[in-house]
């Protein structure tokens, strides 16, 4: 069993793989409390996580993932994938600095080691969402999880919010963090 089937926790979203049921979705999704994740019929049958994409982007609230993928980490055993944008500047490398410790010290509290590897992105934090779902089809991750976007700008609503594209392309079940600490809830 999958750790969101029959998990109060998270929210699972079985949906179409059309954009404008995916955008109904997000947008019902946007004062969520807890994750939710994704799945369309497209996707590839998961049986097991043992592998999780992060992409960690500039903005600040990439952060908010830590304790997810921390929690998740450590109850399905999965090996974290942080992938950091090609930024020019330090933002991505300050976040996925947050995440790691976070990381090592719920490790060091529980006395148990947690599997992660942090790897750098070719594309920078504009367009880390694509390159994650292309990596994920080419390296055989079970899990994707992204940030909503915390506002949509002029782009998001001409051509989508960077999530939606990603649900749609990805081969596998997507998490998303909503990118308020307020709206943040997972109990463990």
């Amino acid at each position: 069993m999958l750790i969101w089937e029959n998990n109060e926790d998270i929210r699972l979203i079985s949906c179409a793989n059309n954009r404008r049921e995916i955008q109904r979705h997000l947008d019902e999704c946007r004062e969520e409390r807890r994750p939710y994740v994704f799945v369309t019929p497209t996707m590839r049958e998961i049986v097991q996580v043992n592998r999780i994409l992060v992409p960690v982007t500039m903005l600040e609230e990439e952060v908010y993932k830590a304790e997810i993928c921390t929690y998740l980490a450590r109850k399905t055993g999965a090996h974290l994938i942080l992938l950091k944008a090609n930024d020019y500047g330090s933002h991505a490398r300050q976040n996925i600095n947050r995440i790691k410790t976070h990381i090592e010290s719920v490790a060091a509290k529980i006395g148990s080691p947690i599997s992660y590897e942090i790897q750098e992105a070719k594309k920078d934090s504009f367009s880390l969402y694509k390159e994650a779902v292309e990596r994920q089809r080419e390296t055989g991750h079970q899990l994707l999880i992204l940030t909503a976007s915390r506002e949509y700008g002029l782009d998001d609503i001409l051509f989508g919010p960077p999530e939606r594209r990603a649900i749609q392309h990805s081969q596998v079940p997507v998490m998303l963090v909503n990118p308020r600490a307020d709206l943040f809830s997972l109990c463990d």
